[in-house]
C-alpha cells in the first residue's frame, strides 16, 4: 500500500506544480501535502483527498465523494478531507483549481490562528519572555515573524542586558514552530556565533 500512496504523491506533484513546490511528510496515517507548510490536502492508500472548504465541499457534496477516515483507538473519525476519483483526475483543470481553492483556504485559516496565538502559546516562550516581548513592542505572533529572530533579541537585550544566545535561540524555534534543540545544526551554529560576536561588540 506504501507503494500505491507514493506513486499517487509522485502523481499529485506533477498534477499540481501549479500550486507551487509541494512538500510531503507523515500525518494521520498517511501522508500530508503542503505548499509553504500550510496542508491542503492528504494521500491514504494509494487515495488523494482534497481539505474541504465552501468552494470544494460544494463539489464534492454534490457528487457524494468519500471522506477521509481515520481509526484512533478503535474510534473512526472522519476528516475533512474528500477523496478525488477517476472522473477528477481527468480533468486536471478542476482538479488544479479545486486544489487551488483548498490551499487558498487553508492559508486564510492558518493566517487566523497565527494571529489569534498567544506569544507564550509558540514552543520555547514562556509567559515571562511574553511579557519582556510585549514591553519591547512584539505583542503577537505577526510582530515577532516580521522582526526575525535577531532583531527581536537585540530589542530584548535593550531591556535586559544579560539575556544570552540561548534566548535567541528560543526565540528562533518558536519562529519555526519546533523546540530549540530541533534547530538544524547549521542554523544552531550560524545564530551562535551570530550572538557571540554581537556581545562582543557590546563589551567594547
Amino acid at each position: 500500500m506504501k507503494n500505491k500512496s507514493y506513486a499517487r504523491i509522485h502523481q499529485s506533484k506533477e498534477y499540481l506544480s501549479p500550486l507551487g513546490e509541494i512538500g510531503c511528510r507523515s500525518l494521520f496515517g498517511g501522508y500530508s501535502l503542503t505548499v509553504e507548510n500550510v496542508v491542503f490536502a492528504m494521500v491514504s492508500e494509494g487515495e488523494l483527498y482534497l481539505r474541504a472548504c465552501e468552494q470544494t465541499e460544494v463539489y464534492f457534496v454534490k457528487r457524494a465523494s468519500q471522506p477521509l477516515l481515520y481509526n484512533k483507538r478503535g474510534r473512526t473519525i472522519e476528516l475533512n478531507y474528500y477523496r478525488v476519483d477517476e472522473g477528477l483526475w481527468s480533468d486536471r483543470e478542476k482538479l488544479v483549481q479545486l486544489s487551488m481553492d483548498a490551499l487558498f483556504s487553508a492559508r486564510r485559516e492558518k493566517s487566523r490562528q497565527r494571529a489569534q496565538q498567544r506569544l507564550k502559546d509558540l514552543p520555547n516562550l514562556t509567559h515571562s519572555l511574553e511579557m519582556m516581548l510585549w514591553e519591547v513592542g512584539i505583542a503577537d505572533v505577526r510582530t515577532l515573524h516580521a522582526y526575525g529572530a535577531k532583531r527581536s533579541w537585540i530589542k530584548l537585550r535593550g531591556i535586559k542586558k544579560g539575556l544570552g544566545v540561548q534566548v535567541l535561540l528560543a526565540l528562533a524555534g518558536a519562529i519555526c514552530g519546533i523546540h530549540e534543540a530541533a534547530l538544524p545544526a547549521a542554523t544552531r551554529q550560524e545564530l551562535v556565533e551570530w550572538g557571540q560576536h554581537y556581545e562582543q561588540r557590546q563589551r567594547r
